[in-house]
C-alpha cells in the first residue's frame, strides 16, 4: 500500500496548511460564550457558537491581562486570535489573544484602523516627542473637573511639589462633545506658554475612553507646542492619545509623578551636590595655599634683598673662617716659634757663660777652639757673663786623647 502516513504526520500537516493560511492568523470571530471555565493555571477554555456551529477556543493566561471583563456563558463577545490545530487531539480551536464584548467590536475595528492610518503618517515617530521638563512650574490639566484623576493629581502634586501651580481646564472626557471639549482644553491651555500638559482620565471601557481615540484629539496633541503627558484609565488601557503624546503615563497619579519634580528628593540631592563642591573648592582651595606657600619661598631666596642677605652672610662666615683659620695658623706658628725658642734658649752662649763657661777669641777676632790657632806669646780676648779679659798665651799643652 502506498501513501500510508501516521496520525501524527497528519495532523502536523493539517496545522501547516492552518498555519500558512494569513487570513487564519488573525481572525475576528463573533458568537455567544458557553462551556466557559477558568482554569487554575489560568487559562480560560470556552466555546463560541451561533445558529450553524460551535468553535472551541482558549485563552491561554499570558493574554488575560488585555481581558477588561469577567466572562460568562451567554455573553456575545467577538475573539481576535489564530486558527490552528491541536496534534494531541486531532481538533482544531480558535487561540484568543483579546476578548470584547460585542458592543466594542466596531469600535476596535475603528481604533485599529485609525491607529494605522495616524502611525503611517508618522505621528508616533519619535523624532517628534518632546522631552519632559526636568522641572515643571507651571502645569496645565485637562481632564474633568470632578474626577477622581484630578484629585489624584493635585494630591500627588502637592506632595512633591507644593509651590507647582496647577491649572485646570474643566473638560468633558465622555459622550457626545467630549473630543471636541478636549481639544479645546489642549489649545486653551498651550496659548499659556505653561510647561507640560496632562491630559487624561480615569479607566473605563472603550466606550467610556472613546473621545480619546478621536483623530481630532489625536491631531490637537500631535500639534500641541507645549510637551503632553497622557494620562487615560489604567495601565492596561491603551488610547490613541498615548501613541501621539510625547509621554504616556499608565494612570494619572503616574503622570503626576512624572510631571511634577520631588522637591525633597531635589533638595537632598542639591544639598549632597554643595557638599561635594564644598569638598572639592576646600581642597583645591588648600592646594593653592600649598602652591603659593612654595611660590612665596622660592620668590624670597630669588628675591635681590635675600641674595643680598646671602651673599653678606657668606661673606661674615668665610671671613670668620678666615679669622680662624688666620688665629689657628698663628697659634701654630707661635707653638713652633716658642719650642724653636726653647731649643736656641738651651744653645745660647749666654746661658753657657752663665753657666761658667768662657768664650774665647783670637788676634783676628775668630773663635778659638784648637790651641795650634793662637801662637805662644799671642794676645787673646775671654769673655764671660760681665766682661772680656785679654790675656797673652804663656804656654800651650795639647790634651792627649784616649
Amino acid at each position: 500500500m502506498k501513501n500510508v502516513y501516521t496520525v501524527s504526520q497528519v495532523n502536523t500537516y493539517i496545522k501547516n496548511m492552518f498555519t500558512q493560511d494569513f487570513m487564519l492568523n488573525r481572525i475576528y470571530v463573533k458568537g455567544e460564550v458557553s462551556n466557559c471555565k477558568y482554569h487554575s493555571s489560568g487559562h480560560i477554555y470556552f466555546s463560541l457558537k451561533d445558529e450553524g456551529g460551535t468553535l472551541s477556543c482558549v485563552m491561554f493566561a499570558g493574554w488575560r491581562k488585555g481581558l477588561a471583563f469577567s466572562m460568562k456563558d451567554g455573553q456575545r463577545v467577538i475573539v481576535l486570535g489564530s486558527v490552528s490545530v491541536y496534534e494531541r487531539s486531532g481538533t482544531y480551536q480558535l487561540y484568543a489573544k483579546e476578548i470584547l464584548q460585542d458592543g466594542a467590536g466596531r469600535l476596535y475595528e475603528a481604533y485599529e484602523k485609525l491607529k494605522r492610518e495616524l502611525e503611517e503618517m508618522g505621528m508616533f515617530a519619535q523624532e517628534y516627542k518632546q522631552p519632559i521638563p526636568f522641572y515643571a512650574e507651571k502645569i496645565g490639566i485637562v481632564t474633568a473637573p470632578t474626577g477622581a484623576a484630578v484629585q489624584d493629581i493635585r494630591n500627588i502634586a502637592l506632595r512633591r511639589n507644593p509651590y507647582v501651580q496647577l491649572i485646570l481646564y474643566p473638560a468633558q472626557v465622555q459622550g457626545e462633545g467630549a473630543a471636541d471639549s478636549i481639544v479645546r482644553g489642549i489649545e486653551a491651555l498651550d496659548a499659556l506658554n505653561l510647561d507640560v500638559l496632562i491630559v487624561g482620565r480615569g479607566g473605563g471601557s472603550i466606550e467610556d475612553l472613546w473621545a480619546f481615540n478621536e483623530e481630532k484629539v489625536a491631531r490637537a496633541i500631535f500639534e500641541c507646542r507645549t510637551p503632553v503627558i497622557s494620562a487615560v484609565g489604567h495601565e492596561t488601557d491603551t488610547t490613541i492619545a498615548d501613541f501621539v503624546a510625547d509621554l504616556r503615563a499608565p494612570t494619572p497619579s503616574a503622570a503626576a509623578e512624572l510631571a511634577v519634580a520631588d522637591v525633597r528628593e531635589l533638595l537632598d540631592r542639591m544639598e549632597a551636590y554643595q557638599k561635594r563642591l564644598s569638598q572639592a573648592f576646600e581642597w583645591r582651595l588648600e592646594q593653592y595655599r600649598r602652591r603659593l606657600a612654595e611660590l612665596q619661598k622660592r620668590f624670597s631666596q630669588s628675591s635681590p634683598r635675600q641674595l643680598l642677605f646671602d651673599r653678606r652672610m657668606r661673606e661674615a662666615d668665610l671671613r670668620n673662617r678666615f679669622d680662624q683659620a688666620m688665629k689657628d695658623k698663628l697659634a701654630d706658628r707661635k707653638g713652633r716659634l716658642a719650642l724653636l725658642a726653647e731649643r736656641l734658649h738651651g744653645l745660647s752662649p749666654l746661658l753657657k757663660l752663665q753657666q761658667g763657661y768662657s768664650y774665647t777669641e783670637g788676634p783676628d777676632g775668630r773663635a778659638v777652639t784648637e790651641i795650634g790657632q793662637v801662637p805662644e806669646g799671642e794676645r787673646i780676648r775671654v769673655h764671660v757673663t760681665d766682661g772680656v779679659y785679654t790675656a797673652v798665651v804663656e804656654s800651650r799643652t795639647k790634651l792627649k786623647r784616649g
